[in-house]
């Protein structure tokens, strides 16, 4: 069908809703809006489906929900009677109809004799993927946009790992997500009656109660922290999200007692109101917060995305004022902590490994082979750090000590299978408190570390290319760069071009290799003087994303390098 006909079909249908029934008035009016409502389904990936909330079946709405549920239903009916008595267990964050959307998920997997297990109030990300694990379900929702703009929301699939579902258990459930043609016509059925059958439950407390258990494991040195939680100044904002709940407790619960939530921002809050974007990656992000570190002198800011499994973080300069730290920066920190604190207190093991994917800094790797430790680089997305941990729990080849993404993305223990912020609050403070007890800061730290180390410096370029031009655009260029592979960048030349879609590793001199990872649309440039480029399309945002490294004797050498290679992405992306 054409989209004008897909429109037809929405604007008849009796059970629209009165708010997506003005909605579909309105766009009536304005064709292109209409258009980019209705010309594809939202796309439903390895990362599960992100959009704009509003009618059509290129947004995030009741009926995309349904389509999304039905096809995980299809997939569990598939797998048989036990797969499908395992049932599935539910969380939402604090955005525009998240709780409504985790209620419509739990009636659709009702109609199907799936059990759901719903939390009774927002919770954050690796809470869901902890509580997979913990009730033995089969699978896991998360409605959640992370850390997109108050328009968005979105619906993330876990598989019984607790981690996001791998490529082949996504693709399969894809299949099944797109084999529903029609959102409108999916069956719910009645919530109270799905109670009564107890194909609905809610949950909360206990669940709260075994992951705060789990989350004491997360410190090193107990006697640290004893000595200097009551001297560490934190502040916290959770950004209007799910974080305040289980991190003031679980920093309470480790030992901390000078931190300091932002009161603006400790309100739930679908809107964000005092942020132009719930990001902590964003330096905006943190204003308030800095607002509250200058009146209170604190040692650290630090905040989380609204679903808490991203965490960012500012620390206290020379002069008084705040620096927000990169995503790798605050990874090889607590890297260098956690493998520095087990050493000495003799518990590092032998068969140590730390986990990062593909597009992080080398400053991590640079850290870990000073203590032996292995590094194992996987593809972008937490799945494929979840899938590691699943295989060396199993074969016991190796001992997790940590896993990270430089989009401020970090796992300490292993309970959880995804980012946890929480897990990386208690264990930042813990640093923190190392720290302060030296009478230094984390700047300081940071920079022991590239006075150690070198001068890592990273930045990533993301690009919008929003719509169905954005969307062609952002093909056109990974095949141009495929089609006319750059052999230099700012006048510095490439020595080797790894391909993940293609699987190969191509050297100047044009010899190939293959690579062994799954396949994915990602390009990386390694340079002559040891820089990297990457380059990769978003899997839940119309972006395409650019990631410069290099490293260097000093951070002005290092700092001037990176303005070279942006300079040079920025005339190639014109």
């Amino acid at each position: 069908m054409s989209w004008e006909q897909v429109y037809e079909q929405w604007i008849n249908e009796e059970n629209i809703p009165e708010n997506l029934k003005k909605e579909l008035k309105d766009l009536k009016e304005d064709p292109e809006k209409c258009q980019d409502a209705f010309y594809a389904p939202l796309e439903f990936g390895t990362a599960g489906m992100r959009g704009i909330l509003g009618a059509g079946i290129n947004r995030m709405n009741i009926f995309t929900i349904r389509q999304a549920t039905e096809g995980l239903a299809r997939f569990m009916d598939a797998e048989g009677m036990e797969t499908k008595r395992r049932g599935v267990a539910i969380a939402y964050d604090s955005r525009h109809m998240s709780p409504e959307f985790a209620m419509e998920a739990a009636k659709t997997l009702a109609n199907h004799g799936i059990p759901a297990f719903v939390f009774e109030s927002l919770r954050p990300t690796p809470e869901l993927s902890f509580a997979v694990r913990h009730l033995n379900a089969f699978s896991g929702i998360m409605i959640t946009a992370s850390h997109n703009p108050a328009a968005y929301n979105g619906y993330k699939v876990y598989g019984a790992d607790g981690g996001q579902m791998p490529p082949a258990d996504a693709d399969a459930l894809t299949k099944y997500v797109r084999e529903v043609e029609n959102p409108l016509k999916v069956d719910v059925l009645d919530e109270d009656k799905a109670k009564e059958c107890d194909l609905i439950s809610i949950i909360g407390e206990e669940v709260d109660t075994a992951y705060l258990k789990e989350i004491k494991n997360v410190t090193i040195n107990q006697e640290l922290i004893n000595e200097m939680g009551k001297e560490l100044k934190l502040v916290y904002t959770p950004l209007h999200g799910t974080g305040k709940m289980l991190g003031e407790k679980a920093l309470k619960q480790a030992g901390f007692e000078k931190f300091m939530l932002v009161p603006e921002q400790a309100i739930a809050d679908p809107d964000f109101t005092t942020v132009k974007s719930p990001n902590p990656e964003e330096h905006s992000a943190f204003e308030y917060a800095i607002r509250l570190g200058e009146k209170e002198d604190a040692d650290l800011l630090i905040a989380t995305d609204p679903d808490a499994d991203r965490l960012g973080a500012a620390v206290r300069l020379p002069n008084g004022s705040y620096q927000v730290l990169t995503g790798n920066q605050l990874g090889s920190i607590m890297i260098q902590y956690i493998l520095e604190a087990h050493k000495q207190a003799g518990t590092l093991p032998e068969n140590a490994v730390v986990l990062k994917s593909i597009v992080s800094s080398e400053l991590a790797t640079a850290i870990t082979a000073k203590y032996n430790t292995k590094m194992v680089d996987v593809l972008t997305g937490f799945k494929f750090i979840a899938e590691k941990i699943e295989q060396y729990e199993a074969d016991h080849s190796q001992t997790f000590m940590f896993g990270f993404e430089e989009s401020y993305g970090y796992l300490v223990k292993s309970f959880v299978r995804d980012k946890d912020a929480i897990q990386a609050l208690v264990l930042l403070a813990e640093v923190a408190a190392f720290y302060k007890k030296q009478g230094k800061t984390l700047y300081d730290g940071l920079q022991d570390i590239f006075n150690e180390y070198g001068y890592f410096e990273e930045k990533t370029i993301s690009v919008t290319l929003s719509g169905i031009e954005g969307s062609e655009k952002i093909k056109a260029l990974m095949e141009t760069f495929r089609e006319e592979a750059p052999t230099a960048f700012a006048d510095i030349k490439v020595t080797q071009t790894e391909d993940f879609k293609e699987l190969t590793r191509t050297f100047a001199d044009g010899k190939v290799e293959s690579l062994t990872t799954p396949p994915s649309d990602v390009l990386k440039y390694f340079l002559e003087d040891g820089s990297w480029i990457a380059i990769r399309p978003s899997g839940t945002e119309p972006k395409i994303k650019f990631y410069l490294a290099t490293k260097a004797v000093s951070q002005i050498e290092a700092d001037q390098k990176i303005k070279n290679f942006e300079q040079a992405v920025n005339e190639i992306t014109k």
